[in-house]
């Protein structure tokens, strides 16, 4: 058996929980097989106690809520549970690259507050971590459909309004960025 640390695994309850809402388990041990299988985990990744302890640290940090009714346990996730599935959603992010590019170049521009200057940073931080390519201070280029991303990250860092998204057909310096994208 391979050992995956507590966190990945609290990670996969929280995610399970965050796409079904709440679980109803009929539990015959608290350790039960069941919540593997629930949880997408399998036999051999995973102890079935790992999965219990974690369930059990996630209720001492009320990311969920378990409780029992009628012979069974429901667990639900908690207002604090979805705020830290989005920080895993937002961590795990990524763009989808389609297989052949529509010609088009999403520009992101942002003029954030100096009273908002970190939010700034990491808003900066995080599109270059996504591959966007810096062509001014606060402006940026990438040759993909982005719009949700984007929107998701300006909500994230509670800047959304001081975002703008550009789609262009066509901009200055274009070979350079289609070399640096690899679409030369």
């Amino acid at each position: 058996m391979r050992k995956i640390k507590s966190s990945a695994i609290a990670k996969g309850v929280l995610v399970a929980l965050g796409m079904m809402g709440v679980i109803t388990i009929a539990m015959v041990a608290p350790n039960s097989l069941q919540m593997l299988r629930i949880f997408g985990f399998g036999k051999k990744d995973y102890n079935p106690k790992s999965v219990y302890n974690s369930l059990k640290r996630l209720q001492k940090n009320r990311l969920v809520d378990i409780t029992e009714k009628d012979g069974k346990t429901i667990i639900k996730i908690t207002k604090n549970g979805k705020s830290k599935l989005l920080e895993y959603e937002f961590e795990d992010m990524q763009i989808a690259k389609p297989k052949k590019w529509d010609g088009k170049w999403r520009i992101v521009g942002f003029d954030v507050p100096e009273k908002r200057k970190k939010a700034r940073e990491a808003l900066r931080h995080k599109m270059k971590e996504l591959g966007f390519i810096q062509m001014q201070k606060s402006l940026f280029v990438y040759p993909y459909e982005c719009r949700k991303e984007i929107e998701f990250i300006g909500e994230f860092f509670q800047v959304y309004e001081h975002i703008v998204l550009i789609e262009a057909s066509s901009i200055s310096q274009e070979e350079y960025y289609k070399y640096k994208f690899g679409l030369a």
